[in-house]
């Protein structure tokens, strides 16, 4: 049995403590929010968040980040993208050397084009830092419901641990060394699947949509291995698994924000609407800078930037990525010559 604490009581957060309850561990669960650590603590549930899934009286719920922390083997730290820097600011006071942080946020940080692993490792260098991600709707983990998921660290020996603690017969946990790798994929295909909901919310169909998975994991693996990243990891879990289930997905915020863009909503209003943290949104202007950064055409990012930032019709924006000059799809076929 390992002694976790659970950074941030929002729906995955609220999922995975869940999970490593059922597994045998100790779970603690920390939230800011005062009022989540009262509703968590008497109604046993994420009343807004995750209405249903049902927290055992074992899973102890505190407003105390001291308390979450302390003789924790593992910490998974689940705030919003834009709070990971913040949050891991407030940890440092409380954090052990060597203390395992497992990251299961997405997102790229804005001004600093950094991923939340390095940013952790940046306010926290004596931490062991790991990432998990993958196609992994909180709304279907918290119900027990067949799950595949990726873990990454630097060492080997964290992933496998960390592998065998989430590790359960409805949760299934591959690892894999390509650290940069799993969190490009995991972020990128937030501004992916904004396009999706556009397109949805514009009323165009399947083909649609299927084009912009297909078109996207190539742009997001072109950005990803010029940086680092390795192409199998991309083809994998945390790519185009991802990609697919936040592009189709009803529980996806991303989409959804996506389609009521395409209807007519400006970013801000369907934030507003979805009511939760919409992490394409903060990737996009990052993503854009690191195409422009590492000399990557992404015509679909561009877009979506322009689409967000700059006023421009989705319409428009669609039409626009279908006139673009003829192309072959892959650069590294050749043809037979004659």
């Amino acid at each position: 049995m390992a002694k976790i604490g659970v950074i941030g009581a929002g729906s995955w957060g609220t999922a995975l403590a869940l999970l490593c309850c059922k597994n045998g561990h100790e779970v603690t669960v920390w939230s800011i929010i005062k009022e989540e650590v009262e509703m968590l603590r008497e109604k046993r549930q994420h009343e807004t968040k995750l209405p249903g899934v049902i927290l055992p009286q074992g899973i102890w719920i505190t407003h105390d980040l001291k308390e979450a922390m302390t003789e924790k083997d593992v910490l998974i730290l689940a705030v919003p993208s834009p709070f990971t820097r913040s949050t891991a600011r407030s940890m440092k006071e409380y954090l052990h050397d060597g203390q395992i942080i497992v990251n299961v946020a997405k997102g790229i940080e804005e001004h600093t084009m950094m991923t939340l692993s390095e940013i952790i490792e940046e306010e926290l260098p004596n931490a062991e830092v790991a990432v998990m991600s993958g196609p992994s709707h909180a709304e279907e983990v918290g119900l027990g419901l067949p799950t595949n998921i990726v873990v990454s660290a630097h060492k080997k020996h964290v992933a496998e641990y960390l592998q065998n603690i989430f590790m359960s017969p409805v949760f299934r946990v591959y690892t894999n060394p390509d650290m940069l790798g799993v969190e490009l994929g995991g972020s990128l295909k937030n501004v992916i699947a904004l396009a999706a909901g556009i397109a949805d919310g514009l009323g165009y169909g399947d083909n649609t949509k299927a084009a912009l998975i297909t078109r996207g994991i190539a742009e997001i693996a072109r950005l990803g291995v010029k940086m680092g990243g390795h192409i199998e990891t991309f083809c994998g879990l945390t790519g185009i698994g991802d990609l697919i289930v936040t592009c189709a997905s009803k529980h996806s915020r991303n989409r959804k924000a996506g389609y009521l863009i395409g209807q007519g909503y400006t970013y801000e209003e369907a934030m507003k609407e979805v009511k939760m943290i919409v992490e394409g949104v903060y990737s996009a202007k990052a993503a854009k800078e690191l195409s422009e950064r590492y000399e990557v055409e992404m015509p679909i990012v561009e877009q979506i930037n322009q689409v967000l930032f700059e006023g421009k019709s989705a319409k428009d924006a669609v039409q626009e990525l279908m006139l673009r000059d003829r192309k072959t799809e892959s650069m590294e076929l050749l043809w037979e010559e004659k």
